[in-house]
């Protein structure tokens, strides 16, 4: 058994809108209070925490009593706009019953593609970090609008953000266990693959398929994100975010999901350059 948390000092944990809600598209409140559980517990066990949550969207549809899942850009950036006051303010109230203090950060992709405002968020959330919060980032929807501006969802947006923060470990919670040998919801025999040494074409050619309709993120924009943290020396788990207590496994130094190993090599170089 591998203690796959023992060496982590700084952690980003990546939580899709699958997670966060129910079928009917509304935010999951159990669920939420219980991944602020913990990632309030991890911090405490003196880890820091960053938090790249999804669910402005949904957030938005409840506040606003809007009728269906939105489908054009327009509907989901006012609806993003609505919501993403909601989902802090739940967090805000969640996470202060366990004496935490969270900041929000929303980015836009040419904040991390422009050396100056890069080197603003990077000190940002070491700042941040050193005051004890917890930063929440999401990605800016209001403004994001093009290749240049947009992550494509929060699978990149979370590798970004390990990148910047310098996390030791990215966790992407999902609605599956973890990258299978072919996809688990048609094929019943498909097995879990639970470890992987490096990203390749074969990986790709067996990742195929979307996401679910109340978010952006498949298999293949999991395997992207790996490859992002992979290259910088960080590694990534893929994990079933139904029961965020399933962190504890980890906590715990068990093994569970999917997890992508890393040469450490590369990150050593890269903050050494």
């Amino acid at each position: 058994m591998m203690a796959y948390l023992r060496d982590c000092k700084r952690i980003v944990v990546k939580v899709g809108t699958s997670t966060l809600t129910h079928s009917t598209g509304h935010l999951n409140l159990r669920r939420i209070q219980s991944l602020v559980k913990v990632i309030s517990d991890m911090k405490n066990s003196g880890i820091e925490m960053v938090l790249v949550s999804s669910g402005a969207v949904s957030a938005g549809v409840a506040k606003s009593g809007y009728g269906h899942i939105p489908s054009t850009p327009e509907e989901k950036q006012a609806l993003s706009s609505i919501g993403q006051s909601e989902l802090m303010k739940l967090y805000d109230q969640f996470f202060s019953v366990y004496g935490h203090t969270v900041a929000q950060i929303l980015m836009t992709k040419d904040v991390l593609d422009n050396p100056v405002r890069r080197a603003a968020a990077e000190n940002t959330f070491d700042r941040l970090l050193a005051m004890h919060c917890i930063p929440i980032v999401n990605e800016n929807d209001a403004i994001s609008t093009d290749e240049l501006t947009k992550f494509g969802g929060n699978d990149i947006l979370s590798a970004y953000i390990a990148k910047v923060c310098h996390a030791d470990l990215l966790i992407n919670m999902s609605d599956v266990d973890g990258l299978y040998d072919s996809d688990p919801r048609k094929n019943p025999s498909a097995k879990l693959i639970t470890k992987v040494d490096g990203i390749t074409d074969e990986l790709y050619s067996i990742a195929g398929g979307a996401g679910t309709d109340r978010g952006t993120g498949g298999m293949i924009a999991k395997l992207n994100a790996a490859k992002i943290v992979n290259d910088c020396g960080i590694p990534m788990f893929i994990i079933n975010g139904q029961d965020p207590e399933i962190l504890y496994v980890l906590l715990d130094g068990g093994h569970i999901g999917t997890y992508f190993k890393a040469d450490k090599s590369l990150r050593e170089k890269r903050e050494n350059e």
